[in-house]
């Protein structure tokens, strides 16, 4: 295998986080989560670097992590995503009371509906699948071992946690979300989340102010 690349990119009104990785001197890549407002910007990381987009990995069904994509699906794009969402990547218009008004929200066909443990594979290596809801039903984290990374959505922040006050969000869930599949992963890995800086397991544990591991 060649050294896995991994671009972090702070996109879209509210800098919701998006994640694009491909393998040194490989030909494709495989994007996390897609703001709005990030298409271009995607597509000038794609074509600088000779990619073309295999798979978006979707960790929920929020208007800012799933309305960029619109602009990317290209045919034989395949998308991810947990199926408790099924309804906010079918009618993301539900959550325009939490959006802005210009935000173009369009449907995001999922390919692929995953479930706890399932397992991808991201050019030899395995990404096991964690579903983590709480913020909301359909919230789930991408945990590639190989790389002690976990892309984590919005299940927690440096120093935070996932907001629990929209529809179907419920904190004694997030908790048992965060103490079960997070905190259970090694000190080392590294948390690639939603919305601001990564932070890492051992670093939640010992610090984050909302739930101690």
């Amino acid at each position: 295998m060649n050294n896995l690349c991994c671009k972090k990119l702070e996109l879209g009104p509210i800098a919701t986080n998006a994640f694009l990785m491909w393998e040194k001197n490989g030909c494709e890549a495989v994007l996390v989560d897609c703001p709005p407002e990030g298409g271009k910007e995607i597509q000038d990381l794609l074509f600088h670097n000779n990619l073309k987009l295999k798979e978006i990995w979707f960790t929920h069904g929020h208007w800012d992590h799933i309305a960029g994509a619109h602009e990317l699906l290209e045919t034989g794009v395949k998308t991810y995503g947990h199926r408790a969402d099924k309804l906010l990547f079918e009618k993301p218009e539900l959550m325009s009371g939490f959006s802005f008004p210009n935000i173009r929200l369009v449907p995001v066909p999922i390919t692929n509906w995953v479930e706890h443990g399932d397992t991808l594979d991201l050019w030899g290596r395995e990404v096991t699948i964690l579903h983590c809801p709480g913020h909301c039903p359909g919230n789930i984290s991408f945990y590639l071992n190989s790389e002690k990374i976990c892309f984590v959505g919005d299940v927690i922040f440096s120093g935070s946690i996932g907001r629990t006050d929209l529809p179907g969000g419920d904190f004694n869930q997030l908790e048992k979300s965060i103490l079960e599949n997070i905190y259970t992963l090694n000190d080392d890995t590294e948390l690639a989340v939603g919305h601001g800086p990564n932070t890492s397991v051992r670093k939640e544990k010992s610090s984050n102010p909302y739930i101690r591991g």
